[in-house]
Protein backbone atom coordinates (compact mmCIF):
# COMPACT_ATOMS: atom_id res chain seq x y z
CA UNK A 1 0.00 0.00 0.00
CA UNK A 2 0.97 3.88 -0.40
CA UNK A 3 0.97 6.70 0.84
CA UNK A 4 3.99 8.11 1.87
CA UNK A 5 5.28 8.56 5.20
CA UNK A 6 5.95 5.15 7.04
CA UNK A 7 4.48 5.14 10.74
CA UNK A 8 6.74 2.37 11.53
CA UNK A 9 5.46 0.65 14.74
CA UNK A 10 3.15 3.57 15.19
CA UNK A 11 -0.35 3.09 14.80
CA UNK A 12 -2.37 5.94 12.78
CA UNK A 13 -4.50 6.21 15.86
CA UNK A 14 -1.72 7.12 17.92
CA UNK A 15 -0.98 9.93 15.79
CA UNK A 16 -5.06 11.01 15.96
CA UNK A 17 -4.43 10.56 19.38
CA UNK A 18 -1.81 13.11 19.50
CA UNK A 19 -2.90 15.57 17.80
CA UNK A 20 -6.60 15.93 20.31
CA UNK A 21 -5.32 14.97 23.36
CA UNK A 22 -5.65 17.69 25.81
CA UNK A 23 -7.75 20.00 22.90
CA UNK A 24 -10.76 19.67 25.20
CA UNK A 25 -12.83 18.10 22.16
CA UNK A 26 -16.29 17.95 23.53
CA UNK A 27 -18.13 14.34 21.93
CA UNK A 28 -21.66 13.38 22.78
CA UNK A 29 -22.82 9.84 22.52
CA UNK A 30 -26.72 9.46 22.41
CA UNK A 31 -26.26 5.64 23.57
CA UNK A 32 -25.27 6.29 27.22
CA UNK A 33 -26.93 3.70 28.41
CA UNK A 34 -24.37 0.48 26.90
CA UNK A 35 -21.89 -0.27 29.20
CA UNK A 36 -19.11 -0.09 26.40
CA UNK A 37 -20.03 3.58 25.60
CA UNK A 38 -19.33 3.94 29.42
CA UNK A 39 -16.12 2.53 29.43
CA UNK A 40 -14.97 3.99 26.46
CA UNK A 41 -16.12 7.87 27.79
CA UNK A 42 -14.13 7.06 30.40
CA UNK A 43 -11.34 6.08 28.85
CA UNK A 44 -11.33 8.87 26.33
CA UNK A 45 -11.84 11.44 29.46
CA UNK A 46 -8.63 9.67 31.27
CA UNK A 47 -6.37 9.93 28.74
CA UNK A 48 -7.31 13.27 27.37
CA UNK A 49 -8.43 12.53 24.19
CA UNK A 50 -12.10 14.22 24.75
CA UNK A 51 -14.77 15.56 27.23
CA UNK A 52 -17.18 13.29 27.17
CA UNK A 53 -21.21 13.81 27.36
CA UNK A 54 -23.23 10.29 27.50
CA UNK A 55 -27.29 10.34 27.10
CA UNK A 56 -30.09 8.16 28.88
CA UNK A 57 -31.74 7.97 31.98
CA UNK A 58 -29.51 9.04 34.75
CA UNK A 59 -30.18 6.49 37.40
CA UNK A 60 -29.93 3.65 34.85
CA UNK A 61 -26.21 5.01 33.54
CA UNK A 62 -25.21 5.47 37.07
CA UNK A 63 -26.79 2.32 38.58
CA UNK A 64 -24.45 0.72 35.24
CA UNK A 65 -21.49 2.14 36.05
CA UNK A 66 -21.56 1.48 39.95
CA UNK A 67 -22.59 -2.02 39.06
CA UNK A 68 -19.04 -2.44 36.30
CA UNK A 69 -17.09 -0.52 37.94
CA UNK A 70 -16.95 2.13 35.48
CA UNK A 71 -16.03 5.81 37.44
CA UNK A 72 -17.54 8.94 35.56
CA UNK A 73 -15.56 11.33 37.24
CA UNK A 74 -15.51 14.05 34.50
CA UNK A 75 -18.06 12.51 32.25
CA UNK A 76 -21.13 14.63 32.08
CA UNK A 77 -24.29 12.58 32.55
CA UNK A 78 -27.47 14.26 30.61
CA UNK A 79 -31.14 12.67 30.78
CA UNK A 80 -32.77 14.35 27.28
CA UNK A 81 -36.02 14.54 29.31
CA UNK A 82 -35.11 16.44 32.10
CA UNK A 83 -32.04 18.47 30.81
CA UNK A 84 -31.69 21.86 31.65
CA UNK A 85 -31.23 23.30 28.18
CA UNK A 86 -34.13 21.10 26.95
CA UNK A 87 -36.44 23.95 26.10
CA UNK A 88 -33.73 26.09 24.65
CA UNK A 89 -33.04 22.56 22.36
CA UNK A 90 -36.78 22.37 21.37
CA UNK A 91 -36.87 25.82 20.27
CA UNK A 92 -34.23 25.13 17.98
CA UNK A 93 -35.57 22.32 16.56
CA UNK A 94 -39.05 23.93 15.99
CA UNK A 95 -37.43 26.55 14.17
CA UNK A 96 -35.53 23.68 11.91
CA UNK A 97 -38.57 21.78 11.54
CA UNK A 98 -41.76 24.30 12.16
CA UNK A 99 -43.18 22.18 14.34
CA UNK A 100 -45.00 23.30 17.63
CA UNK A 101 -43.13 23.34 21.24
CA UNK A 102 -45.23 20.51 22.18
CA UNK A 103 -43.85 18.72 19.60
CA UNK A 104 -40.09 19.73 19.38
CA UNK A 105 -39.89 18.85 23.44
CA UNK A 106 -40.63 15.44 22.42
CA UNK A 107 -38.62 15.18 19.71
CA UNK A 108 -35.69 16.75 21.99
CA UNK A 109 -36.45 13.38 24.69
CA UNK A 110 -35.05 11.54 22.17
CA UNK A 111 -31.01 10.97 22.80
CA UNK A 112 -29.84 10.98 18.94
CA UNK A 113 -31.85 14.22 18.72
CA UNK A 114 -30.78 15.44 21.46
CA UNK A 115 -27.22 14.83 20.81
CA UNK A 116 -27.50 16.28 16.58
CA UNK A 117 -28.97 19.17 18.75
CA UNK A 118 -26.16 19.84 21.13
CA UNK A 119 -23.95 19.50 18.35
CA UNK A 120 -25.72 21.96 15.86
CA UNK A 121 -26.22 24.57 18.51
CA UNK A 122 -22.55 24.42 19.82
CA UNK A 123 -22.78 22.44 22.80
CA UNK A 124 -20.60 19.80 21.73
CA UNK A 125 -18.32 19.09 18.70
CA UNK A 126 -19.10 15.65 17.40
CA UNK A 127 -21.41 12.97 17.64
CA UNK A 128 -20.43 8.97 18.62
CA UNK A 129 -23.67 6.94 18.06
CA UNK A 130 -24.64 3.67 16.32
CA UNK A 131 -23.62 0.90 18.85
CA UNK A 132 -27.23 0.32 19.84
CA UNK A 133 -29.36 2.46 17.34
CA UNK A 134 -29.06 1.73 13.33
CA UNK A 135 -27.15 3.23 11.18
CA UNK A 136 -30.36 4.55 9.25
CA UNK A 137 -31.24 6.37 12.74
CA UNK A 138 -28.29 7.92 13.24
CA UNK A 139 -27.79 9.64 9.44
CA UNK A 140 -31.80 10.16 9.78
CA UNK A 141 -31.31 11.96 12.66
CA UNK A 142 -27.99 13.54 11.47
CA UNK A 143 -29.17 15.27 8.30
CA UNK A 144 -32.56 16.07 9.78
CA UNK A 145 -30.54 18.21 12.89
CA UNK A 146 -27.22 18.78 12.18
CA UNK A 147 -27.77 19.18 8.09
CA UNK A 148 -24.78 18.58 5.58
CA UNK A 149 -22.42 20.74 4.34
CA UNK A 150 -23.06 23.41 2.06
CA UNK A 151 -23.00 21.55 -1.63
CA UNK A 152 -22.89 17.96 -0.87
CA UNK A 153 -25.78 16.50 -1.91
CA UNK A 154 -25.50 13.04 0.03
CA UNK A 155 -23.86 11.64 3.36
CA UNK A 156 -21.13 9.08 2.45
CA UNK A 157 -17.87 7.24 4.61
CA UNK A 158 -14.76 6.24 4.52
CA UNK A 159 -12.40 4.15 6.28
CA UNK A 160 -8.65 4.65 6.81
CA UNK A 161 -6.66 1.80 5.80
CA UNK A 162 -3.42 1.01 7.72
CA UNK A 163 -1.14 -1.30 6.58
CA UNK A 164 1.51 -3.08 8.27
CA UNK A 165 4.13 -1.40 6.32
CA UNK A 166 2.90 1.89 7.88
CA UNK A 167 1.27 2.43 4.72
CA UNK A 168 -2.33 4.58 4.67
CA UNK A 169 -4.87 4.70 2.08
CA UNK A 170 -8.15 6.12 2.50
CA UNK A 171 -11.32 4.23 0.72
CA UNK A 172 -14.81 5.46 0.00
CA UNK A 173 -17.67 4.55 -0.20
CA UNK A 174 -17.57 1.15 1.42
CA UNK A 175 -20.47 1.04 3.85
CA UNK A 176 -23.20 3.44 2.67
CA UNK A 177 -24.39 4.84 -0.88
CA UNK A 178 -24.58 1.15 -2.52
CA UNK A 179 -25.07 2.55 -6.13
CA UNK A 180 -24.29 6.12 -6.36
CA UNK A 181 -25.59 8.56 -9.56
CA UNK A 182 -22.27 10.87 -11.14
CA UNK A 183 -23.49 13.59 -9.39
CA UNK A 184 -23.28 11.42 -5.94
CA UNK A 185 -19.93 10.12 -6.90
CA UNK A 186 -18.38 13.55 -7.69
CA UNK A 187 -19.65 14.54 -4.03
CA UNK A 188 -18.11 11.40 -2.57
CA UNK A 189 -14.91 12.39 -4.54
CA UNK A 190 -14.96 16.13 -3.46
CA UNK A 191 -15.67 15.09 0.37
CA UNK A 192 -13.48 12.61 0.81
CA UNK A 193 -10.37 13.96 -0.68
CA UNK A 194 -11.60 17.40 1.90
CA UNK A 195 -12.26 14.92 5.04
CA UNK A 196 -8.62 12.74 4.36
CA UNK A 197 -6.78 16.13 4.01
CA UNK A 198 -7.99 17.68 7.16
CA UNK A 199 -8.07 14.05 9.33
CA UNK A 200 -4.51 12.91 7.81
CA UNK A 201 -2.86 16.43 6.69
CA UNK A 202 -2.02 15.42 3.93
CA UNK A 203 -2.56 16.51 -0.18
CA UNK A 204 -5.47 14.38 -1.22
CA UNK A 205 -4.79 12.48 -4.65
CA UNK A 206 -8.43 11.41 -5.51
CA UNK A 207 -8.41 8.48 -7.72
CA UNK A 208 -11.62 7.35 -9.14
CA UNK A 209 -11.94 3.74 -10.00
CA UNK A 210 -13.31 1.45 -12.50
CA UNK A 211 -12.56 -1.56 -14.80
CA UNK A 212 -11.24 1.28 -17.44
CA UNK A 213 -8.21 3.17 -17.35
CA UNK A 214 -8.47 6.84 -19.17
CA UNK A 215 -10.66 5.13 -21.93
CA UNK A 216 -9.35 1.13 -21.96
CA UNK A 217 -13.02 -0.09 -21.90
CA UNK A 218 -16.42 1.51 -22.87
CA UNK A 219 -19.46 0.47 -20.46
CA UNK A 220 -22.31 2.81 -19.00
CA UNK A 221 -20.61 2.32 -15.69
CA UNK A 222 -17.54 3.81 -16.65
CA UNK A 223 -19.25 6.73 -18.53
CA UNK A 224 -20.54 7.09 -14.88
CA UNK A 225 -17.17 7.36 -12.80
CA UNK A 226 -16.00 9.46 -16.26
CA UNK A 227 -18.47 12.34 -16.04
CA UNK A 228 -18.43 12.33 -11.76
CA UNK A 229 -14.48 12.68 -12.38
CA UNK A 230 -15.73 15.25 -14.54
CA UNK A 231 -17.92 17.12 -12.28
CA UNK A 232 -15.78 16.35 -9.21
CA UNK A 233 -12.90 18.00 -11.07
CA UNK A 234 -14.99 21.35 -12.06
CA UNK A 235 -15.87 21.69 -8.73
CA UNK A 236 -11.87 21.94 -7.23
CA UNK A 237 -9.14 23.95 -7.67
CA UNK A 238 -6.36 21.82 -7.71
CA UNK A 239 -6.41 18.85 -9.59
CA UNK A 240 -6.20 16.37 -7.16
CA UNK A 241 -8.95 14.13 -9.00
CA UNK A 242 -8.65 11.96 -11.79
CA UNK A 243 -9.84 8.81 -13.29
CA UNK A 244 -11.24 6.86 -14.52
CA UNK A 245 -8.57 4.80 -13.76
CA UNK A 246 -7.94 0.90 -12.46
CA UNK A 247 -6.61 0.11 -9.59
CA UNK A 248 -3.08 -0.32 -10.59
CA UNK A 249 -2.82 2.71 -12.63
CA UNK A 250 -3.86 4.43 -9.72
CA UNK A 251 -1.41 3.21 -7.13
CA UNK A 252 1.75 1.34 -8.91
CA UNK A 253 3.69 4.77 -10.68
CA UNK A 254 5.29 2.25 -13.09
CA UNK A 255 1.89 0.75 -14.70
CA UNK A 256 0.57 4.63 -14.75
CA UNK A 257 3.47 4.97 -17.09
CA UNK A 258 2.63 2.40 -19.40
CA UNK A 259 -0.78 2.73 -19.50
CA UNK A 260 -1.29 6.62 -19.59
CA UNK A 261 0.89 8.83 -22.03
CA UNK A 262 0.00 12.13 -19.60
CA UNK A 263 0.20 10.70 -15.98
CA UNK A 264 -0.71 13.95 -13.75
CA UNK A 265 -0.38 14.33 -10.01
CA UNK A 266 -2.42 11.41 -9.51
CA UNK A 267 -2.11 8.09 -11.57
CA UNK A 268 0.18 5.93 -9.72
CA UNK A 269 0.10 8.11 -6.68
CA UNK A 270 -3.01 8.26 -4.89
CA UNK A 271 -3.60 8.30 -1.17
CA UNK A 272 -7.36 8.72 -1.88
CA UNK A 273 -9.67 5.93 -3.35
CA UNK A 274 -13.31 6.15 -4.57
CA UNK A 275 -14.87 3.11 -5.75
CA UNK A 276 -17.83 3.24 -8.35
CA UNK A 277 -20.44 1.35 -6.02
CA UNK A 278 -20.61 0.15 -2.49
CA UNK A 279 -19.72 -3.72 -3.73
CA UNK A 280 -16.35 -2.77 -4.97
CA UNK A 281 -15.90 -0.52 -2.07
CA UNK A 282 -17.06 -2.88 0.57
CA UNK A 283 -15.17 -5.85 -1.35
CA UNK A 284 -11.91 -3.74 -1.56
CA UNK A 285 -11.61 -2.84 1.93
CA UNK A 286 -12.29 -6.62 3.45
CA UNK A 287 -9.84 -7.86 0.63
CA UNK A 288 -7.09 -5.57 1.81
CA UNK A 289 -7.75 -6.67 5.45
CA UNK A 290 -7.33 -10.11 4.77
CA UNK A 291 -4.66 -9.88 2.02
CA UNK A 292 -2.35 -7.29 3.31
CA UNK A 293 -3.13 -7.51 6.86
CA UNK A 294 -4.12 -3.59 6.95
CA UNK A 295 -6.63 -2.32 9.87
CA UNK A 296 -9.73 -0.83 8.53
CA UNK A 297 -11.04 2.38 10.82
CA UNK A 298 -14.09 3.20 10.23
CA UNK A 299 -16.96 3.77 8.51
CA UNK A 300 -16.47 7.30 9.13
CA UNK A 301 -19.71 9.59 8.28
CA UNK A 302 -18.68 12.61 6.32
CA UNK A 303 -20.46 15.02 4.31
CA UNK A 304 -22.39 16.11 7.23
CA UNK A 305 -21.57 20.58 8.68
CA UNK A 306 -20.08 18.49 11.94
CA UNK A 307 -18.49 15.17 12.63
CA UNK A 308 -20.77 12.19 13.49
CA UNK A 309 -18.97 8.67 13.40
CA UNK A 310 -21.24 5.31 12.93
CA UNK A 311 -20.11 2.73 15.30
CA UNK A 312 -21.17 -1.06 14.22
CA UNK A 313 -23.44 -2.51 16.69
CA UNK A 314 -20.65 -5.19 17.65
CA UNK A 315 -18.32 -2.43 18.77
CA UNK A 316 -15.95 -3.26 21.01
CA UNK A 317 -15.08 -0.74 24.06
CA UNK A 318 -11.77 -0.03 21.94
CA UNK A 319 -13.75 0.38 18.56
CA UNK A 320 -15.56 3.13 20.19
CA UNK A 321 -12.42 5.05 21.70
CA UNK A 322 -11.00 4.83 17.94
CA UNK A 323 -14.08 6.07 16.53
CA UNK A 324 -14.25 9.01 18.94
CA UNK A 325 -10.49 9.82 18.54
CA UNK A 326 -11.14 10.53 14.70
CA UNK A 327 -14.18 11.98 15.16
CA UNK A 328 -11.96 14.38 17.89
CA UNK A 329 -9.52 14.79 14.98
CA UNK A 330 -11.92 15.70 12.67
CA UNK A 331 -13.27 18.28 14.82
CA UNK A 332 -10.32 19.49 15.62
CA UNK A 333 -8.72 19.87 12.02
CA UNK A 334 -12.12 21.71 11.34
CA UNK A 335 -11.42 23.98 13.94
CA UNK A 336 -8.04 24.52 12.64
Amino acid sequence: MSETEPQAERSVLDGFAERVSGQGTRLVFPEGEDERVLRAAAALHDRGLALPTVLGDADAIHATAEAEGIALSGVEVIDPTTAANREGYAAAYGEIRGVSMETALKIVGNELFFGGLAVRTGDADGLVGGCVRTSGELIAAGKEVIGLKPDVSVPSSFFVMAAPDGGVLVFADAALNANPTAEELADIAVTTGESAATLLGWESRVAMLSFSTKGSADHPDVTKVRQATEIARDRTDNGYVDGELQADAALNPEIAARKLDDIGPVSGRANTLVFPDLDAGNIGYKLTQELAGASAYGPVLQGFAAPISDLSRGASVDDIVGAATITAALAVGDQA
